[in-house]
């Protein structure tokens, strides 16, 4: 079975999941998604197997989002578009294992997904 990580190099907590993920054995495909930007379907897929909004998906603090000027009452897809869009905003790391996704967020949490 597939393991892929949405990594982004320069975040410790991504840093940290995939040293987790290696130590345990795993070797996951490491997809820089800020280079290699998720499509929307791939932004609402991953939201439908967490099983939470794009709102909590988005990261508040980046520049791009107070450019953009999202807020909590944006449509849905208004937000996976913006986060597709700017891959900056997709909070990370995501790891995809088979049908199943985690968010590293703390990084022990993307266990779970491999019991």
């Amino acid at each position: 079975m597939t393991t892929t990580i949405w990594h982004n190099p320069r975040c410790s907590k991504s840093r940290q999941t995939l040293a987790l993920l290696e130590e345990r054995g795993i070797n996951p495909a490491v997809r820089l998604y800020l280079d290699d930007a998720p499509s929307t379907t791939e932004v609402a897929e991953v939201l439908s197997q967490l099983g939470i909004k794009p709102w909590e998906l988005l990261r508040r603090g980046e520049k791009v989002f107070k450019e953009l000027g999202l807020d909590k009452d944006a449509a849905d897809e208004a937000l996976i578009e913006a986060m597709s869009a700017n891959p900056i905003l997709i909070e990370r790391p995501i790891v995809i294992h088979g049908g199943d996704v985690a968010l590293g967020r703390p990084p022990e949490s993307v266990m779970r997904i491999f019991d």
